[in-house]
């Protein structure tokens, strides 16, 4: 259930060939490292050819590599990760947001709320780097919103009318499964806040995290401030 994994913004991507690529994408999507036989089936590629795409790519700092733990005889198998290096602007939202939620879950009494409270500042800041042009009409800042949340990568769904979007990747997923109120309470702050940024009033706004497979929730309802 839920949103998938973000894989992270990889610019370099353009300057590789067509079978390297491919190969980082793959380690990219991967929430575990991997030998060169797994890379390999996954590819259908000769592990051999595989290994010299993947040494080269360690070679670039792009992938990192690492031995694993040694069972029975014999040398344990060299494992592939994808490294940070490279990463855009959406992975350094990740890390800082994640590190809020640990933050929140170490010291905070009321940490769904403080989470909402942190996130709404951050949405806020966010809005004011992303002005709506012309009159804020509310079709404008609801527009103005979901495109914010897709530059953070959440990868919003929605109809043209209707306040119901589908969230369906999540650049936070690993710390959402370990602090679920807190990230999404977080993600929930930053909307409200975005929206109250644009000038209207977010507070009914709801977030529903995990609802269906493939998605997070969002009834994302903004309304003239009385």
């Amino acid at each position: 259930m839920g949103p998938d994994r973000v894989a992270p913004e990889r610019p370099f991507l353009a300057t590789l060939s067509a079978p390297r690529a491919a190969l980082m994408k793959l380690l990219d999507a991967r929430d575990r490292p991997a030998t060169i036989a797994e890379l390999s089936a996954d590819l259908g590629q000769h592990p051999n050819t595989v290994r010299e795409h993947a040494d080269a790519l360690v070679e670039l700092g792009y992938v990192e590599r690492t031995r694993a733990a040694a069972v029975g005889r014999g040398r344990p198998a060299w494992l592939y990760a994808s490294s940070d290096a490279g990463t855009g602007e959406g992975s350094e939202y990740a890390g800082l947001a994640s590190a809020l939620a640990a933050q929140i879950a170490r010291n905070s009494r009321r940490p769904t709320d403080d989470a909402i409270r942190a996130g709404r500042d951050w949405g806020k800041e966010l809005a004011r780097a992303r002005p709506i042009e012309g009159r804020p009409t509310l079709p404008r800042i609801r527009r103005a919103t979901l495109e914010m949340l897709n530059s953070l990568r959440f990868a919003p769904e929605s109809a043209p009318r209707g306040r119901s979007v589908r969230l369906t990747t999540c650049p936070l997923l690993d710390a959402a499964n370990k602090y679920p109120d807190i990230v999404c309470g977080v993600h929930l702050g930053i909307i409200r806040g975005a929206i109250e940024e644009y000038g209207a009033d977010g507070e009914e706004t709801q977030l529903v995290a995990f609802s269906e497979p493939g998605a997070c929730r969002l009834t994302l309802h903004a309304k003239s401030p009385q």
